[in-house]
């Protein structure tokens, strides 16, 4: 009689693979690691002004540390400005510029130009030689038109029709070389941001959760928080959480201070 054939259990999991990776690790083969990535930004011009666009994920190496944070920047009210890197950086460089933006404009009276957001965040930037990690995407409408800039970490400029930048940048560019057209009206232009940053999302690891987007025209601007959810809950607890208390409380009783506090009058302290 034949021996019986040994069939693999039914069910639950099976951890081969993991003595197989063990294995090969002793033997010296080096397993593969996560892909260390960031952020998808974009703009793009249309008929009347500008659109801006990024998703919500921040990251902390392999960890989703704020999955719906606001990567879309005020500079001024016709201003605004996308940032990828190190959100510390991109924040505190956005802000700073911010400030002296609306010093000029106290100063002059005037509303502040497109130009002069770029010139003092690539100044800065250039001071630093690349060590204050920000990547931006700048855009807005002033009195010459609207304008699209994308500034890199060491201070370098260019001046686009659309733009994209952060780890998911080749996913949300291959859709604007493949869709973008000159003189787009608000919802195309809406609909192909949203498209790009989406590509990003589902590309990219270090982008993910919701679209913002940003739509700025002549002495308007309309920011669109969570314009998109791509990325729903699949299932919600529907009776919510409930956590054990670890710290008992031991005593009660109010002690005030001022009963324990004696008061003397006496002569002033001479200097």
């Amino acid at each position: 009689m034949s021996p019986s054939l040994e069939l693999p259990p039914k069910g639950g999991f099976s951890f081969d693979l993991c003595r197989r990776n063990a294995m090969l690790e002793q033997k010296g083969l080096k397993a593969p690691t996560f892909l260390k990535t960031g952020t998808t930004i974009v703009g793009l011009v249309f008929q009347d002004g500008v659109i801006l666009g990024a998703d919500t994920r921040a990251t902390e190496g392999p960890i989703v540390a704020d999955k719906n944070c606001e990567k879309i920047h005020y500079m001024a009210p016709n201003i605004y400005c996308c940032g990828a890197g190190t959100a510390a950086d991109t924040e505190a460089v956005t802000d700073m510029v911010s400030s002296q933006l609306q010093l000029h404009r106290y100063h002059t009276g005037r509303e502040s130009r497109v130009v002069t957001a770029l010139t003092l965040l690539k100044k800065h930037l250039f001071n630093y030689q690349g060590h204050v990690s920000a990547a931006l995407v700048l855009g807005g409408v002033d009195i010459t038109g609207p304008h699209l800039h994308t500034i890199y970490p060491h201070g370098s400029t260019d001046t686009l029709p659309f733009a994209t930048m952060g780890s998911g940048s080749l996913a949300a560019m291959s859709v604007f070389e493949s869709k973008y057209k000159e003189s787009s009206s608000r919802d195309e232009g809406i609909k192909l941001v949203v498209e790009a940053i989406c590509a990003g999302i589902f590309n990219d690891l270090g982008s993910g959760s919701n679209v913002d987007v940003c739509v700025i025209t002549k002495g308007h601007k309309e920011y669109l928080r969570n314009h998109l959810l791509p990325n729903p809950r699949t299932y919600v607890n529907p009776k919510g959480f409930t956590f054990p208390k670890k710290t008992e409380v031991l005593l009660t009783k109010i002690t005030p201070l001022k009963e324990k506090v004696e008061v003397v009058e006496g002569d002033a302290m001479e200097e």
